[in-house]
Parts: C-alpha cells; structure tokens; sequence
C-alpha cells in the first residue's frame, strides 16, 4: 500500500513540475508576437507487469496549443503584417524546412529579403521575397507584397505572401517555437481565403492573469504530492514500529 501511495505521488510531483516548467514558458512568451499558449494537461497510465495492476503513473502532455487570436496591435510600420482570418505565414529556415507563424512582424534585412528572423526568410509562392532597397510597400489584404520605387505613381506587384491554413490537429510545436507539419506530409499549400492587415501584428494569445493562477495551483499540487510522500514515510515508520512491538 505504502509503495503504491508514495509512487503515484511522486509521479504527480514530477510531472507537476513539468507542467509548471510549461506555464512558466507560456508567462515568459506574453509579449512574443504571435505566441500560442502551450496545453499542460495530466494522463493516467497504469503500470503493467505482476502485481502492478493496480498502480498508476502519472505523465504530463504538451499535446497542443491554443489557437485562438491574440489582440491585434496597430504599429502603421509597413513591415507588420497580422493575419486577420484563420491560417499562418509560411516561413523557412536556414535549413530549408518550411514551418508555420502567427508573427508577422517582419523586417528587410540588408539583401533586402523579407524576414523574421536573421535566419529564417518570409516566404512567398515562388521563394524568398526581394523587396527593393529604398522602394514603399503596400501589402493587400490577400497578400500581394506590392511595392513603389523612386517616387513612382506606379506600384509594381513583386510577390505573394505564401497564407497557409493546415488543419490545426496536424501542427507540431518545434523547439524554436513555430509550428510544422509532420514529415510525412507536404507542405501546405496557399489558400486564397486568408487575410492580413499592413500597418499591425498580433499579440500572444496567453493571459497573464490566468497563467499566473495557473502556476499557483500548480505550484500547491506540487507541495500536495509532497505532502502525501511525507506522509506515506510517516506511516511506514508507525506501522514497523507497531510490528516491532507485536513482536514481544
């Protein structure tokens, strides 16, 4: 009895601080851009084998995030751009692997390539996307990148932001924080219907207030489990000593 007590407790201890380590990841990631908030939940699984059946063990699961929109803020810098619809930015990295973001606050780098980060560049239907040095930029709310040069009238249409909308249950969270599909299956593909706003981004979808009860509840679960070890050893120690006594 003692022995499945104390490991059921020491389970939920574990994997409480786990998910407090995701809340707290949520809470520092409040003022990221595009953020979505991580899912932190508990699962049961019992333990197999002989004379284990009637023990559990806890694990925590990231399984996946919240996608409901963040506060938009307006900025008017013609490099913020912010996804009024459902759907994300298409984005690669420096290797190649093309994921998916809710930021959009972009920047022209010295090449003048669009991106978001030093290594990972804004992609567009057919690439990288150039935008010249010195030129305005118009972006419509379908993506057409359109820019105007050299105090033209004329405003010259150079690329298409690439607006993806893959099914939410297929997105995997990636270490660097965006969002993939997995490895087998293509990448998404342009869908028409997304719409974006120039001149604003999106703000993380997490809220301070509720992640900082969370981490609090959180935190008492933890110090519950403890409490429950402790008291585990307790009764371990009254029930050898009363063993002892009925001994003599």
């Amino acid at each position: 009895m003692i022995d499945r007590i104390a490991y059921t407790a020491m389970t939920g201890a574990k994997h409480t601080m786990g998910q407090l380590a995701t809340t707290s990841n949520n809470m520092a990631n409040v003022h990221t851009p595009g953020f979505r908030e991580q899912v932190a939940a508990f699962r049961a699984v019992p333990l197999e084998g002989e004379q284990a059946d009637s023990r559990a063990f806890v694990v925590d699961s990231t399984p996946t995030a919240y996608f409901n929109p963040g506060a938009i803020e307006s900025t008017d810098n013609p490099f913020d751009v912010a996804i009024a619809t459902q759907g994300f930015f298409a984005v690669r990295r420096a290797d190649g692997s093309e994921v998916y973001t809710r930021n959009g606050r972009f920047f022209r780098d010295e090449n003048g390539v669009l991106r978001i980060g030093r290594d990972v560049s804004v992609m567009g239907e057919g690439g990288e996307i150039t935008i010249p040095r010195n030129a305005e930029v118009e972006i419509s709310n379908n993506g057409i990148v359109w820019v105007r040069e050299n105090g033209e009238q004329r405003l010259n249409q150079v690329a298409q932001l690439k607006l993806v909308n893959p099914n939410i249950r297929d997105l995997v969270r990636a270490e660097d924080g965006f969002f993939e599909l997995p490895k087998n299956q293509p990448p998404a593909e342009l869908d028409a219907s997304v719409r974006v706003r120039q001149g604003a981004y999106e703000t993380s979808n997490v809220n301070a207030a509720n992640a900082m009860v969370q981490m609090i509840n959180q935190t008492r679960m933890f110090e519950l489990n403890m409490r429950v070890i402790q008291t585990a050893e307790q009764n371990s120690r009254q029930a050898n000593i009363l063993m002892t006594l009925s001994n003599f």
